[in-house]
């Protein structure tokens, strides 16, 4: 099968999935020409975006940040949470410092951050 090779052919496929968007609908029948191009163009473009723009996973202060803020927690109030003193949250927070298993046991419980992502794994 083919595979987008370059930058223009990959915004000239984002293009025309955009045209055909509108034209293909959940009732549109899987062999519809619209719907094979449109599946088609999908899969080979995000094969490109995979090879050339992948997501890397989120580092643990950045994960701790996103979870004090949409828990509206300061240092201070995560560190009582954690049990831990204010300036390890700041270790954390700037990595000079990583949580020991039981903190982080305690981070995936009061934080509800997956244990994979906080050990590292994924």
């Amino acid at each position: 099968m083919a595979r987008i090779e370059n930058e223009t052919q990959y915004n000239a496929a984002m293009e025309r999935i955009e045209e055909l968007l509108p034209l293909v609908t959940e009732e549109t029948p899987l062999s519809d020409k619209n719907s094979v191009e449109l599946v088609l163009l999908s899969n080979l473009v995000a094969d490109y975006d995979e090879e050339h723009y992948p997501v890397k996973a989120p580092t643990l202060p950045e994960l701790i940040r996103l979870r004090m803020a949409e828990m509206h927690l300061s240092q201070k109030a995560l560190a009582e949470k954690l049990g831990v003193s204010p300036s390890r949250i700041s270790e954390y927070l700037t990595g000079k410092s990583e949580p020991t298993l039981k903190i982080a046991r305690t981070i995936h419980r009061e934080l509800n951050i997956d244990a994979d992502l906080i050990l590292g794994i994924c």
